[in-house]
């Protein structure tokens, strides 16, 4: 079994945290079952997993009429939660998988 961390910037804060916090307990409870699971289950694929690109992964959560994904990479035995959007297209946007970069290559 992995262990599970939230990226933390400079600052101290932990954006994917804060993210989780401003959605329903609900939401909150589903992604995090879909986390425990990788955690528990690593290495997976579809349709829980999804991989990137190199050393990038999404968790996929159906939260009914929405989307949520958690990207992450691996560090020392470790999933990293980098990054942690409501996905509203078919293609992960740009600018969500460039800030999950910028976090893994500040690792």
């Amino acid at each position: 079994m992995l262990n599970v961390v939230f990226y933390r910037t400079d600052a101290g804060n932990e954006p994917v945290r804060e993210w989780l916090m401003e959605l329903p307990r609900e939401a909150r409870k589903l992604i995090g079952i879909d986390i425990k699971s990788v955690q528990i289950g690593w290495p997976q694929g579809m349709p829980l997993v999804r991989k990137l690109e190199h050393r990038l992964w999404e968790v996929r959560t159906d939260l009914g009429r929405h989307i949520a994904r958690v990207i992450f990479t691996l560090v020392d035995g470790e999933i990293v939660l980098l990054h942690g959007f409501i996905k509203k297209s078919q293609k992960t946007p740009v600018v969500e998988l460039d800030t999950a970069r910028r976090r893994k290559n500040k690792l």
